[in-house]
């Protein structure tokens, strides 16, 4: 088929700006008359489909967004769009003329999701219809130039022998994994961006019985567990009034109020940290979220700095997290970029009072696990 060049196209799209209307084949036709260009056939569907991949759905994107496997796709300016489907990110060859079109499809993307983005207001973050997660930021703020995020929602949810399948947990992991679900423990699961967290915690949270009630909080709606009874609940951003915000600490203290089995905070990194810790202490067992924590024995002090914050002492902050949290599930990659379940660990009282975690089993990524410090006390919590 034909392909439309992109100085072609520009020409094309300024013509039909002039004069508002339907983009149909016809017009494309008469834009290309009025310039003096060739209107064949395949010169005007080649035109046609580019400014139509432009105006509807992620314009050159959306090819990207519908391939399989595709967790995350990352526009670095106009000449480097890349993807992530799992083993790292890959440059693809898609690119955009120049970053005047990278701006436009920001913009149209963040208007579908009735937010404003202009130099004004030079950065969004929102949740498009289909589930996908968009952030973007135009430039100069951004080099080398407007650079677009958009985190793509599983299509199905992955089961856990899916992701032993994968490599992403072993068979030694996930049989532990069943069993601290099914004794309700309440766990973190803790690791960097897009290390697949939210993947393994939808795998776990299909696992609980038909019979509970989960109720979801979430900053931007991710979790889509196989399960029969799920309640979600997803904050709100401020209006371009600044009105209207509905915050993951407001919607944690609503959830308490809907009868969960299971509380699950999508993503903790905020205030909200306060209320799950709350809630974990006063008899909801089982609950769990995620959180980004470079490794397990990180997670106390990131529970600490956002419980600080919240007007939470550091006394109070460790001592709620060591009776709320049983374990942490802490995922990495390995050197190929492939996400793995890289331990199980357990907060554990210092002489000091505050909380540490231990190590009970780590998984090196050749298949092994190996037993650490914190076993025995993995071993009775999930015996009680």
């Amino acid at each position: 088929m034909t392909t439309a060049t992109d100085a072609l196209v520009d020409e094309v799209r300024d013509r039909l700006a002039r004069e508002p209307g339907p983009l149909t084949p016809h017009r494309v036709a008469e834009a290309l008359r009025a310039s003096g260009r060739p209107v064949g056939d395949a010169t005007v569907l080649a035109v046609h489909e580019t400014l139509r991949r432009d105006v509807v759905g992620a314009g050159p994107l959306e090819p990207l967004l519908r391939l399989d496997g595709v967790t995350d796709v990352l526009v670095n300016g106009p000449d480097h769009v890349y993807v992530d489907r799992g083993g790292g990110l890959e440059q693809t060859g898609i690119t955009f003329p120049h970053d005047d079109a990278v701006r436009r499809l920001a913009q149209r993307l963040a208007a579908t999701g009735g937010r404003r983005l202009d130099d004004a207001t030079p950065h969004v973050d929102v949740r498009l219809a289909d589930g996908t997660r968009f952030h973007a930021v135009l430039a100069p703020l951004a080099r080398p130039g407007t650079a677009l995020s958009l985190r793509v929602p599983r299509g199905r949810v992955l089961t856990l022998d899916e992701l032993v399948a994968s490599g992403t947990v072993t068979d030694h992991g996930a049989r532990l994994l069943r069993t601290l679900v099914s004794r309700r423990l309440a766990f973190l699961v803790s690791g960097g961006t897009g290390s697949g967290k939210t993947t393994l915690l939808n795998s776990l949270l299909s696992l609980v019985p038909g019979s509970q009630r989960l109720v979801l909080v979430e900053d931007a709606s991710e979790l889509r567990p196989d399960h029969p009874h799920v309640v979600g609940l997803e904050a709100r951003p401020a209006n371009v009034e600044g009105a209207g915000e509905i915050g993951l600490r407001q919607l944690v203290r609503q959830a308490l109020r809907m009868r969960p089995d299971r509380l699950v905070v999508g993503e903790v990194r905020g205030a909200e940290v306060v209320e799950l810790l709350a809630a974990l202490n006063t008899g909801h067992e089982g609950g769990c979220g995620t959180i980004h924590a470079n490794s397990a024995r990180d997670v106390p002090a990131r529970v600490e700095a956002l419980a600080l914050a919240a007007g939470l002492g550091r006394d109070a902050a460790h001592s709620q997290f060591l009776a709320g949290i049983d374990a942490v599930l802490h995922l990495g990659r390995d050197h190929d970029g492939r996400r793995m379940l890289r331990e199980v660990a357990v907060p554990v009282r210092r002489t000091d009072g505050t909380a540490e975690v231990r190590t009970a089993i780590s998984f090196p990524g050749d298949g092994a696990a190996v037993t650490g410090p914190g076993e025995s006390e993995l071993v009775e919590r999930l015996c009680r």
